[in-house]
């Protein structure tokens, strides 16, 4: 029997997190969000690759329609996507994540292979030590500054049901994640199809050629494993790729999706 589409609130450890499933008998892809972001940012990547598949999206903790949580580390992150592929029956998958969502994707897919049918990494998962207290402290630093707006942003969508001093501190321990001793060996131990979509420019909090640097970690990453490429550089930016080079990122789907039909391992 086909998997039915489904809406509705997961509860997961001391909260509930917002997910649509929209069923079918195609090859499930779940959607990883960006740090603040929604599972609607997807609508673009979704309507370009179209009903053959089965797309999965959900807010993560406290974003979105989701409910607050005590603990927003990024490893509570990584289970989460256990539990709702475990809610909604799904064995293996395509795991397409962005910005933060690209590192759970990584994470993931490294430990558990043989449930991942691939990993599409948007704009993030790039092995680099760009974390230094300078960095940390301009981090505190414009969150603080931003703290007065969240509020009243909130009821748009735009930012989550997180303290400024919570958004600043998981911002920052991804920077700790992100350190090519951290980061580096999950990215070598990855072995399904994975492919990077790669922006250009700057992000937010970002100065000068800082991302350009992190962006071009990704020649050793994919010089030491055959199984990672990377699939496209967009000229979009980092905030824009969703909505400006979504068909690359779909187009990545698709090869992945691909080399699993043929058995390919690479």
């Amino acid at each position: 029997m086909s998997p039915t589409k489904w809406t509705g609130m997961l509860p997961v450890d001391d909260t509930a997190l917002a997910v649509t499933d929209t069923g079918g008998p195609g090859v499930p892809v779940v959607y990883l969000n960006g740090h603040t972001a929604t599972q609607g940012y997807w609508r673009h990547v979704i309507a370009d690759l179209g009903a053959g598949w089965r797309h999965i999206t959900y807010d993560m903790r406290a974003r979105g329609e989701s409910k607050r949580s005590a603990d927003y580390s990024f490893e509570t992150n990584v289970r989460d996507v256990d539990a709702v592929l475990a809610a909604r029956g799904v064995e293996r998958a395509l795991l397409v994540g962005w910005s933060y969502g690209a590192f759970v994707a990584a994470h993931w897919a490294s430990r558990n292979p043989a449930r991942t049918v691939g990993a599409i990494l948007v704009d993030g998962a790039q092995p680099y030590d760009w974390l230094t207290e300078a960095i940390e402290q301009r981090i505190r630093k414009l969150f603080r500054r931003l703290s007065p707006l969240l509020p009243l942003l909130r009821p748009t969508g735009l930012t989550p049901r997180m303290t400024a001093e919570q958004i600043a501190t998981s911002n920052i321990e991804v920077g700790k994640i992100a350190r090519e001793r951290e980061l580096g060996p999950v990215l070598d131990n990855i072995t399904v199809p994975a492919r990077y979509v790669v922006a250009s420019g700057a992000s937010l909090g970002s100065k000068g050629d800082e991302q350009e640097l992190i962006r071009a970690s990704l020649t050793q990453v994919v010089e030491r494993n055959p199984n990672i490429k990377i699939s496209a550089k967009v000229p979009s930016n980092h905030g824009a790729i969703l909505r400006k080079d979504f068909r690359a990122i779909a187009d990545a789907v698709r090869e992945v999706a691909a080399l699993d039909r043929e058995g390919n391992p690479r």
